[in-house]
C-alpha cells in the first residue's frame, strides 16, 4: 500500500476532509517505499527495506490548530483522526501567525522526479552495486565503508478550500570513503540521482580508492591564505548556509548578512562576483523537485542571485503579509551556474594552491557576516606550476561565502550534489587557520 495511486490518495483523503466539522482542513498523505545497504571494512553489515504510508490531519479553528497522525486507513480510523486534530485545535493557543490554507493554485505543468528504474531497484541491484565498490577496494588494499538507499515516494494533499496534489518522486543516494589498510589515506566520492541508470558505483568507488591512495602519507604545510579548487560536494554546504539565511524576515529583523545597518535590505544589490548567477527551477531534468511547497504554493524557476546581484528573498506567507508583497517560496533546487573548465583544466592553470576534495563539521561564527568555520576531509592535495605536488594534512578553515564569491577566479563544469547542480569553483585567498591531525 506504500505507493498509492493518485485516484487512490484522492478518495482516501475526500473521505477525510468529508469528516471535517472544524473552520478548515488540511490532510497530507504520504507514502514511501525505501530500500538500503551499508558495508564497512569490506563487509556488508546491514541491509533493508522499509514501506510505510502516513495520513497527517490539521484541523483550525480561527488560529487555533491541532494536528494528529495516523497509519491506519479504514473508515472509523480516519475519521477518528478528524476528530482528534479537532480536539487537539480547540484546546490550543492561537497562533498569531497562523494562515489559513491556500485555494487551487496554478502550476506550471509535472516536474520529472519520477524514475520507474529507480522505483524497481532490487536487492540484488543493492548488493551488486556493493560488490562493485567493496571488490576493487579489497584488490588495491583498500578498506571501503559505503551505504547506499533509495526512495520511492508519493505526496499528496486536499483542503477544505478545493486543492489537492499529488507527485511521486525517486531518489537514489550513494556515498562511499575509501581508507588504504596503512591508515594515512582517505577518499570520499558521493553521488546522488532521480533515475539510477545514472549512478555507477563502480566508477565513484574507483575515484574514491585513488583519492585514498594518492593521499596516503600527507605532508603538513603552513596555514594562511591559498588558491583553492574546491570540489562541487565541499561547497556545497557552505553555499546551502548561505541560501537558508536568504529569509526576507532575517534580513527585516537585522539578522542576516542582508540586513542593512540602520534598517532595510540588500535586495536588488550587487554583493558578488558578477559571474555568480543562481536560481531555482523546479522544472530542471537534471535536478527536478517538487512544483509545489509542503502549503502548496506553486514553486516557478526563480533568479536567486543574478549577475552577482541579489534578486529575490525567500518570504513565507505570513511575511509576505506583513509587508504586502508576494510570497516568494523556499526553494526544491539550487541551480548555480558554472564554466567550462574541468577541474584538470583548473589545476593545469594554478601555479601555487590547494585541492579539497570536501568540508566537515561546518559550524557558524558569525550569521550576520556568513562567516563559517570547518575541516577538510577525506583528501587535500598541494598544487605546484599546474600539477598536484603531494597530499597535505587537512586544515581547519574560517571563511564566508559571500567573501569566496567575491574572490572567484575560475567556474568549472556543473556537477550535481544533493538534489541541486554546483559547479567546480576555482577561490582565491580563501583561509584556512590551523593544521589538524585527522586523516
Amino acid at each position: 500500500m506504500a505507493i498509492l495511486s493518485k485516484e487512490e490518495a484522492k478518495q482516501i483523503l475526500e473521505k477525510v476532509i468529508s469528516y471535517s466539522k472544524a473552520d478548515g482542513l488540511i490532510a497530507n498523505l504520504n507514502g514511501n517505499n525505501s530500500g538500503n545497504i551499508r558495508y564497512a571494512r569490506n563487509t556488508v553489515s546491514t541491509a533493508g527495506e522499509n514501506s510505510d504510508v502516513t495520513l497527517g490531519v490539521q484541523a483550525y479553528y480561527g488560529k487555533k490548530s491541532g494536528v494528529a497522525t495516523i497509519n491506519e486507513f479504514d473508515v472509523a480510523s480516519l475519521e477518528k483522526t478528524v476528530r482528534r486534530a479537532e480536539e487537539l485545535a480547540k484546546l490550543a493557543p492561537e497562533n498569531p501567525e497562523f494562515m489559513e490554507p491556500l485555494p487551487p493554485q496554478q502550476y506550471g505543468g509535472e516536474s520529472k522526479t519520477y524514475s520507474e528504474a529507480t522505483a524497481k531497484i532490487t536487492p540484488e541491484y543493492r548488493a551488486q552495486a556493493a560488490a562493485n565498490s567493496i571488490n576493487p577496494a579489497a584488490a588495491k588494499d583498500v578498506t571501503a565503508a559505503g551505504f547506499l538507499e533509495h526512495n520511492h515516494g508519493f505526496s499528496a494533499m486536499m483542503n477544505t478550500k478545493g486543492m489537492f496534489l499529488y507527485n511521486q518522486s525517486t531518489n537514489v543516494d550513494f556515498t562511499v570513503t575509501m581508507r588504504s589498510n596503512d591508515g594515512t589515506g582517505s577518499g570520499w566520492v558521493t553521488r546522488d540521482f532521480n533515475d539510477v541508470s545514472k549512478l555507477d558505483t563502480a566508477e565513484a568507488s574507483n575515484i574514491a580508492i585513488q583519492k585514498a591512495l594518492g593521499s596516503r602519507d600527507a605532508k603538513a604545510i603552513e596555514p594562511g591564505k591559498y588558491t583553492v579548487i574546491l570540489e562541487p560536494a565541499a561547497s556545497a554546504e557552505l553555499l546551502g548556509n548561505m541560501f537558508f539565511s536568504m529569509g526576507a524576515r532575517q534580513a527585516d529583523e537585522g539578522r542576516s548578512f542582508l540586513s542593512k545597518k540602520g534598517g532595510g535590505t540588500k535586495l536588488g544589490e550587487k554583493m558578488l562576483d558578477e559571474r555568480v548567477n543562481i536560481y531555482s527551477d523546479p522544472f530542471n531534468t537534471e535536478v527536478p523537485a517538487t512544483p509545489w511547497t509542503g502549503d502548496g504554493q506553486a514553486r516557478q524557476r526563480l533568479d536567486i542571485i543574478k549577475n552577482g546581484v541579489v534578486s529575490n528573498l525567500f518570504y513565507d506567507r505570513y511575511w509576505a503579509s506583513q509587508k504586502n508583497v508576494a510570497p516568494v517560496p523556499f526553494p526544491g533546487n539550487v541551480i548555480f551556474e558554472g564554466g567550462n573548465a574541468s577541474v584538470e583544466d583548473m589545476i593545469k592553470d594554478t601555479k601555487k594552491g590547494i585541492l579539497v576534495t570536501r568540508f566537515w563539521y561546518i559550524r557558524s561564527v558569525d550569521p550576520q557576516t556568513q562567516l563559517y568555520t570547518g575541516l577538510t576531509r577525506d583528501s587535500t592535495f598541494f598544487i605546484e606550476n599546474g600539477k598536484i605536488k603531494h597530499p597535505v594534512k587537512n586544515f581547519r578553515f574560517n571563511e564566508s561565502p559571500v567573501i569566496m564569491l567575491n574572490n572567484l577566479e575560475t567556474l568549472g563544469k556543473q556537477v550535481r550534489v544533493g538534489g541541486n547542480l554546483i559547479p567546480y569553483m576555482k577561490i582565491r585567498d580563501f583561509t584556512f587557520t590551523s593544521l589538524s591531525d585527522a586523516v
